[in-house]
């Protein structure tokens, strides 16, 4: 990285000038060529954390050992910054074996009476310091990575939620038309037609909507940045056909104001209903999608008249889990189930404000 280029940059001129300019300093030129030979080392101090310091604690300490001096250069404690990166960035093993042989250098130094004890205690508090440093940068950035994960899952989810209520709620729709175009094409070539159309239309916005969210998905395409559906736009789930159930749509109270997440929402939930119920009601006549708004909430409902054992299942599809999830999001309820005389209902109520618990 940069940065470590920058410090390299940094370390050779200041190891250059102290050694020109320090004149109580002992072997001057083998004091340069260590300290400026070493500085490459930081180049590799995120990837080989322990190898580094191993390297510079070795290479610092034969000298004194060869030449008998205590005086050692200001610049070697360039060590310090290898002592925070095999914290931050070597494993827990590496970590552990790098201070060790930090201590161990430090008593040794102390044994042979090279370091006071009084400047090893504040050798000592340094090294704690960038030890300590190393540990919250650490703990930083993986509680960074946690909250990168947690958001690619919520987004992950979010996605999933939107390609089912889109494409699969188009798909689903074009399956029940073919099915009935099919069953009617002999008897009933209007209705057949009619199908056809339906179908077409089907299939044209699910292109539209496929190819918007790929645009989302691919950073180099355009953003489309249209809006969200919305309660007032539940009228083009309205539908009066021959060969499948018609679609009544209702909306009543006060719809203005209302949060945009939740307007989409409601919009969303319906469309999974009406799907959910053209595909699952059998002998079904009639769906009828009703809205009503308070002062705090957003209601609605959703029924048909279809055989009421049809919507049963033994567990919740993913279109159900979807409808549940967005609504405890916005810190609504949500219910499905079938009517006491004949069909299957879907209820939802979210706050106006959208403010999930």
């Amino acid at each position: 990285m940069w940065r470590d280029w920058a410090l390299v940059g940094a370390l050779v001129p200041a190891a250059a000038l102290e050694m020109a300019l320090r004149s109580d300093l002992p072997w001057p030129g083998l004091w340069a060529v260590v300290v400026i030979g070493l500085a490459p080392t930081l180049l590799w101090r995120r990837t080989r954390p322990l190898l580094v310091l191993v390297i510079a604690m070795a290479a610092t300490g034969l000298v004194p050992l060869l030449t008998g001096e205590r005086v050692e250069p200001y610049t070697t404690a360039f060590v310090l910054i290898l002592v925070y990166s095999v914290v931050r960035w070597g494993s827990g093993r590496e970590a552990v074996v790098g201070l060790a042989i930090v201590l161990g250098g430090v008593c040794v130094s102390i044994a042979l009476r090279r370091l006071a004890p009084v400047d090893a205690i504040g050798g000592l508090t340094v090294m704690f310091t960038a030890t300590a440093l190393g540990v919250a940068m650490r703990y930083r950035a993986r509680l960074r990575t946690r909250e990168l994960d947690q958001a690619k899952l919520v987004e992950r989810e979010r996605l999933a939620r939107d390609l089912h209520d889109t494409v699969a709620h188009h798909v689903s729709a074009i399956a029940i038309r073919a099915q009935a175009g099919l069953a009617t094409a002999v008897t009933q070539p209007d209705a057949a037609t009619d199908a056809l159309r339906l179908i077409e239309a089907e299939a044209s916005r699910a292109l539209t909507e496929m190819r918007a969210m790929v645009r989302v998905l691919r950073r180099d395409e355009p953003v489309d940045l249209a809006p969200s559906p919305r309660i007032a736009d539940l009228g083009q789930l309205a539908t009066s056909t021959r060969t499948g159930p018609s679609v009544e749509v209702g909306l009543a109270g006060d719809l203005d104001g209302v949060h945009p997440s939740v307007d989409a929402a409601v919009y969303r939930l319906a469309q999974e209903a009406v799907t959910n119920a053209r595909r699952h009601a059998r002998h079904a006549t009639r769906i009828e999608v009703r809205v009503d708004a308070d002062d705090t909430s957003v209601h609605l409902r959703v029924s048909d008249d279809g055989d009421p054992s049809a919507g049963t299942a033994d567990e919740p599809g993913y279109g159900l889990i979807g409808m549940v999830e967005r609504v405890d999001l916005l810190g609504g309820t949500c219910t499905a189930g079938p009517d006491r005389d004949r069909g299957w209902t879907v209820t939802a109520t979210l706050p106006r404000t959208g403010t999930g618990a």
